[in-house]
C-alpha cells in the first residue's frame, strides 16, 4: 500500500513526495525518495502531512508523534479502541488527523446507503472479503458499516439459530447482533456486501476493489482537504 500511496501523490500536481518510512525496506527508492528507518526522516523533510498505512500498534507511537511535531496525518490503519481515539483527539491540536476505515469512494458511499437502508428493513448480515495476506478481521470497514447501520436502527429481529454445526457458521456478532462474515482468499484484494432483509425481498449493497488504486483518489483528497479539517476526523464522509 506505501508505494501505491507515494506513487500517488507523486503523480499529482499540487502535491509533492519529500519522505518515505518504512523498517522493512530501508534503503529502497521510490520515486526518488529513498526510504528511511525511522521517523525522523519526517522531521528532516520538513512533512506537512504524512500518510500512515500501517497497523495499529505502530500508529499508537506514530500519530502522537506527528501531533507533537506539528504534522497533520492521514490515516488508513484500523483497529483503534476508543481509548485511542480520545488520546489522539487530545493530541491533535497543533495540527490535524482523518482516520478513515476505508479511501475508495465506493466504499464510503457502500457504509452511508446500508446506514440509510437499515430502519426499512427487519434483518441484516455483512460479507466482507479479503485478500489472504489480511491479518485482522473482521475488516475496520466492515466494523464501521455494522456500528453505523446498529446507530440507525434498534428494530433488528433476533438470530433463529439454536444450533450451529460447525462452530462460527453464523459469524461474528456484531453491535445490534448484525452479524459479520469475514472471508479470506487467494485472488481477493478487499470487498463487502450487505445483505438487509425484509418481508418478501432483500437488498444487497455491494462495493468491490480490485486493486489498491481503488484507494488513492480517496487518500489524495485527504491530503488536500486535512489542513481545513480541524483536530481528529472519523471517516472519508466528513469531506467528500
Amino acid at each position: 500500500m506505501g508505494a501505491t500511496v507515494c506513487a500517488a501523490v507523486t503523480a499529482d500536481p499540487r502535491l509533492q513526495l519529500v519522505a518515505a518510512v518504512d523498517p522493512g525496506h530501508v534503503g529502497a527508492s521510490l520515486h526518488g525518495v529513498t526510504v528511511a528507518a525511522d521517523l525522523k526522516a519526517l522531521a528532516d523533510a520538513n512533512c506537512s502531512v504524512v500518510v500512515d498505512f500501517t497497523v495499529a500498534a505502530a500508529a499508537r507511537t506514530t500519530l502522537p508523534w506527528l501531533a507533537m511535531h506539528g504534522m497533520h496525518a492521514v490515516v488508513g490503519t484500523t483497529g483503534f479502541s476508543d481509548d485511542d481515539l480520545e488520546n489522539f483527539r487530545r493530541s491533535f491540536s497543533a495540527s490535524n488527523c482523518l482516520i478513515a476505515a476505508n479511501f475508495a469512494i465506493g466504499a464510503v458511499l457502500m457504509m452511508k446507503f446500508a446506514e440509510q437502508a437499515a430502519p426499512y428493513f427487519d434483518t441484516a448480515e455483512i460479507i466482507e472479503l479479503h485478500h489472504n495476506a489480511k491479518a485482522d478481521a473482521p475488516s475496520g470497514t466492515a466494523v464501521v458499516t455494522a456500528q453505523r447501520m446498529a446507530a440507525a436502527s434498534d428494530t433488528w429481529a433476533s438470530d433463529p439459530t439454536t444450533h450451529e454445526v460447525y462452530p462460527g457458521a453464523r459469524g461474528g456478532e456484531g453491535p445490534a447482533g448484525i452479524r459479520v462474515h469475514s472471508v479470506r482468499m487467494v485472488g481477493m484484494t478487499a470487498h463487502q456486501e450487505v445483505i438487509l432483509g425484509g418481508a418478501g425481498q432483500t437488498l444487497t449493497i455491494r462495493h468491490d476493489s480490485f486493486d489498491r488504486v481503488s484507494f488513492m483518489p480517496g487518500v489524495v483528497l485527504a491530503c488536500k482537504k486535512i489542513a481545513d479539517t480541524p483536530g481528529l476526523t472519523l471517516g472519508l464522509d466528513a469531506i467528500l
